[in-house]
């Protein structure tokens, strides 16, 4: 069970999915989650899914910003 918050600022109880369970997909704090809310009791929902983060290290770079990196670098 997970506190979820909500893009509106309201929290829910999450549940994790059978999928998920199943798969050994570890959720952490502060990981982003697909959550869906359920119809009887708006308190409650069950993660369905658990999101890339941005700062990724799985980001492919272009040249460009390479180059831009790199020169950021030397500045400091």
């Amino acid at each position: 069970m997970f506190r979820v918050r909500l893009e509106n600022d309201t929290i829910i109880l999450g549940y994790i999915s059978g999928k998920i369970h199943s798969s050994s997909v570890r959720i952490l704090m502060g990981d982003r989650v697909k959550i869906e809310v359920s119809r009887y009791d708006s308190s409650k929902g069950s993660i369905i899914y658990r999101l890339p983060h941005k700062d990724s290290k799985h980001i492919e770079y272009s040249k460009d910003s390479e180059d831009l990196k790199d020169s950021e670098y030397l500045k400091d």
